[in-house]
């Protein structure tokens, strides 16, 4: 078995060290947010069913038209609830004592490693739960009428609180 300093050759600074290595808890959970997109999608859904068996009984294969938007209604209604679960399922965390990295491994978007220097002006905000999160970057990210803001961070992790007190501890070496 090697060692994992060793998986990171070739990533890490020289002298860098991996400080804790986790993942985050891939468990379904729901959120108010998914109530209205569950509602809306099976709504969705339902009148393309009701559309489909409608245009099936005037024979032919017409009726197929509304497989479509059958699909996208199950995807609104139901990818909320699962997408999240699943992209942590394909996520890893690292915390160096220099950088956090998060890896992720998703279907068209390939694999991807993305690091964030925790420094002495870094704000680590940590967010209670069972698992609890700690956030320590942001993007924005366009829509259609502006912008919105996307916390980066360890989510969902066990142990919370000892990565951020190794987070701090980070901090506290940066800035000494």
């Amino acid at each position: 078995m090697t060692a994992p300093q060793d998986e990171w050759e070739g990533i890490l600074d020289p002298g860098e060290q991996v400080l804790w290595q986790g993942r985050p808890d891939p468990a379904i959970t729901f959120r108010a947010a998914h109530a209205a997109a569950l509602v809306f999608g099976l709504f969705f859904a339902g009148f393309a069913l009701f559309w489909m068996v409608m245009a099936a009984q005037a024979g032919g294969l017409f009726w197929m038209f509304g497989l479509i938007h059958f699909t996208v209604g199950l995807g609104i209604a139901f990818g909320g609830i699962f997408w999240e679960p699943w992209k942590r399922r394909h996520t890893w965390y690292t915390l160096t004592d220099r950088r956090a990295f998060i890896a992720r491994d998703l279907p068209f978007r390939g694999r991807t490693l993305k690091s964030y220097p925790i420094t002495d002006r870094t704000r680590l905000e940590f967010r209670d739960g069972t698992p609890g999160s700690i956030m320590f970057d942001h993007e924005m990210r366009r829509r259609k009428n502006g912008h919105y803001r996307v916390d980066i961070g360890f989510e969902r992790i066990a142990k919370a609180e000892e990565v951020l007190r190794l987070m701090r501890q980070v901090q506290e070496r940066q800035s000494g």
